[in-house]
Parts: structure tokens; C-alpha cells; sequence
């Protein structure tokens, strides 16, 4: 029974007891999103069999705000309690809502055993701070391999089959190449980061982002760049969309978003990203998204929106995620279906997502994102050695988060 279910009860007792007719007053929910075409369809599907199904007196709205100005209104209104009673958004900026106060509500209180253990492994820790429930994970995403059918017949294991496979299909004259991906996005280069044992936060809000291993990785980075000659410069997210829909891109590292930009002429397939030869065949882990539903800290109706959260990751909204909005659920018992278990594109990325490793959610990512893309950018153009520009990127970090701290 849910909370909602209880307090309607008793009143409905309280009423027959004194004689008294108590009109129940009707509780109306807003939650933000930032979803678009399929999975916006899906995600108010979902919406409207809460609506129709729960007898608690309860609505549900929904706002679809542009993702780009997404994170800002959520810091700007919700704190000021202008804001809905539930957002969606990824776990990395959950760490600085949460010092910033009056932004996300701990659950805690409601999560039990029963609802922890419907989760993939980790998706509740990338929502949980500080040892405290924040949310409840909804869908998943992280980067895999994505090739050409026409070009590879079979997708590399290894970096070394990488290699000599994308050299095979890398003809620079004619601006085609073996590989593609946003290489000096740090949010892409942390599968090889993190395949190399690296990090940027370690312990906790500790920065490492000059360690060895990372260097390493970008390294490794460099040689398929510049050496092997395998990828196209400045890879911008247009570049590498138009090289795959031309046939001029063998293999690209990309996520389930960009599945929707693939054209319908293009026969491609999906691959677990390779292991690093160079790392001991270790495997790549890239940085996993988690998409968090949280409840507001100013709403009025927290018992109710925690009930809308807890149906948002049941079974049954799960597989409406799932099978019509291509979306991949954190809830682990939806992949018991044979619909959703052997659909080729979420198997991938469901074995793809056990070999990824949560982005830090820690307040101090926000500060982490502009010092690592302006190294990562100087790297790349050669105008830095790695070295050089990752030290610096570390004094900036430190210098923010000691400031940050009030250090």
C-alpha cells in the first residue's frame, strides 16, 4: 500500500466515524523533463497510466524543458520553490545541488530493501550522496561501439584489432576514416581513463586529474591521433554524424542518442568496447549517465511525488521506456522480458553498461568540466604536452575547489 493509499484511507474512516462528508482534495504533481520524440511519447505514456491507475487522487503534469537551458533552471527556480515537485536529470550535477540547499529532497525515509534491490548494480549509488538517498534511478546511458556492417564484418576485441582495422579503412585523401569520436571530450576519453585505472576524483572530492594513468590514456589517445592516423581531427558531434551517415567512418564511439541521428540506409551494429592491450587487457569503462528522479525540496506534496517516482521505476512503466522509448532502465527485472533481453541494441548496452564505472557526482564536477576541456583541447592541437597541461588543469582545481570549500 502506498503512502498516498493510507492517508486517503483514513480519512475515508475518520469520515464514516463522525457522520461527516470530507471532500478529498485532488493533489496535482509537476515534473520537468528534457525528453524529445520517442522517448518524450513514451515517458507520457507512462505519465498517463499513473494518472489513471493510482486511486489517490493524484495528477500528474509534465513540462519538457530544452536540455540546454535545462540544468540552469533547475538551480535558478527550484530553490526559490518555483520549480516542479519532480525533475529528471543525470547524476553529475547532484553533488552541487545538494550543498547548494532547498534544491533535492533525501528519500532515504522511503527507500527500502524491496525497492533498492530492483536496481542495476551502481545506479543507486550514482544518486546516493554522502551516504544518503537522493533519488531513484531511471534510465541509464553510457558510450559503445557503433560500426558499419558494410565495412566491418567483425568488430574488434581488442585495441590492437581496433587499430588494424580502422588503418584498413582510413583513407585521409578522401576524408574517410577507421574511427570517430569526440576524442578531446573528457566525457568520452574516460573509457580509456578509466580503463587505465585512472580517475579525476579520488578519494572523494580529491582531485587526481594529472595522475600517472591518465596520462597514460591520453597517450594512448594521441598515438591513434597522430601516429596511426586513424581519426579525424577536430571531431565535432556534426563531423562525426555526417562521416557515419556518408559510409566514411568504419567505427565510432557514440551512445544511445545517437542512434536516432543514424540514417535508415545505414546497416550498423553495436559492440562492447574493446579491451586495452596496452592497459593489460584490461577493459575500456566509460563514464555511465545515470538519469536520477528527484523529488523538489520546496514541494508540498512529497509523500506523493516519491509514490510517482517508485511507479517511474517499476516493471511495467520500465518497459514502456524500454520498448517505445528506446531508453535503458535502471530497474534489473525489466531485462527478464525476451522482448527487451535479446533486442540486440539493449543487449549491447546492457553488457556495455557492466563494464562502466558511474560519473562522479560530487559538487566539485561542475568545476572540473572547463579546466579539462581546455587541456584536453591545447593536447590535442599540440600547443601543451600532456604533462604540462594536465598539472596546470590540476592547480585550477584545486584552487576552485579549496575556494569552493572556503579553504
Amino acid at each position: 500500500m502506498t503512502t498516498g493509499t493510507a492517508r486517503t484511507l483514513a480519512i475515508l474512516f475518520l469520515t464514516a466515524l463522525v457522520g461527516l462528508t470530507v471532500p478529498l482534495t485532488a493533489t496535482e504533481l509537476v515534473v520537468w523533463h528534457a525528453y524529445r520524440g520517442k522517448e518524450k511519447a513514451a515517458f507520457e505514456k507512462v505519465v498517463q497510466q499513473f494518472n489513471q491507475s493510482n486511486g489517490d487522487g493524484v495528477t500528474v503534469k509534465t513540462l519538457a524543458v530544452p536540455y540546454d537551458a535545462y540544468a540552469d533552471k533547475i538551480t535558478a527556480a527550484v530553490p526559490r520553490g518555483k520549480g516542479p515537485d519532480v525533475f529528471i536529470f543525470a547524476q553529475d550535477r547532484l553533488g552541487g545541488w545538494i550543498e547548494a540547499g532547498n534544491t533535492v529532497e533525501p528519500i532515504d525515509f522511503y527507500v527500502d530493501d524491496e525497492i533498492r534491490e530492483r536496481f542495476l548494480e551502481r545506479t543507486l549509488e550514482a544518486v546516493t550522496y554522502r551516504d544518503i538517498v537522493y533519488g531513484l534511478p531511471f534510465n541509464f546511458k553510457c558510450i559503445t561501439l557503433i560500426y558499419n556492417k558494410k565495412m566491418i564484418t567483425k568488430p574488434p576485441k581488442t585495441t590492437g584489432e581496433l587499430v588494424a582495422l580502422a588503418k584498413k579503412h582510413t583513407n585521409a585523401e578522401i576524408g574517410q576514416y577507421g574511427l570517430a569520436y569526440a576524442y578531446s571530450d573528457y566525457f568520452y576519453h574516460a573509457a580509456l581513463m578509466n580503463g587505465f585505472g585512472g580517475g579525476v576524483f579520488e578519494p572523494g572530492p580529491k582531485a587526481t586529474i594529472n595522475r600517472p594513468e591518465n596520462l597514460k590514456a591520453i597517450e594512448l589517445m594521441l598515438k591513434w591521433y597522430k601516429d596511426d592516423k586513424i581519426m579525424p581531427g577536430e571531431p565535432s558531434t556534426a563531423l562525426i554524424t555526417s562521416l557515419f551517415n556518408e559510409g566514411k567512418a568504419a567505427m565510432i564511439f557514440n551512445g544511445p542518442w545517437f542512434l536516432g541521428e543514424i540514417e535508415s540506409g545505414v546497416d550498423y551494429g553495436l559492440a562492447v568496447l574493446p579491451t586495452i592491450d596496452e592497459a593489460g587487457g584490461a577493459p575500456m569503462r566509460p563514464w555511465m549517465t545515470i538519469e536520477g528522479l528527484y523529488v523538489a525540496a520546496p514541494s508540498k506534496h512529497k509523500e506523493e511525488a516519491f509514490d510517482f517516482i517508485n511507479y517511474l521505476t517499476g516493471v511495467e512503466a520500465a518497459a514502456v521506456m524500454a520498448v517505445e522509448g528506446r531508453q535503458l532502465p535502471a530497474n534489473r527485472n525489466v531485462y527478464k522480458s525476451p522482448k527487451i533481453l535479446h533486442d540486440p541494441i539493449m543487449k549491447v548496452f546492457l553488457l556495455q553498461g557492466k563494464q562502466a564505472e558511474p560519473m562522479p557526482n560530487l559538487a566539485e564536477m561542475s568545476i572540473f568540466w572547463s579546466p579539462a576541456t581546455t587541456a584536453m583541447n591545447t593536447i590535442v592541437k599540440g600547443t601543451a604536452n600532456p604533462k604540462a597541461a594536465m598539472d596546470k588543469a590540476q592547480v585550477q582545481v584545486e584552487k576552485a575547489v579549496a575556494k569552493l570549500r572556503g579553504q
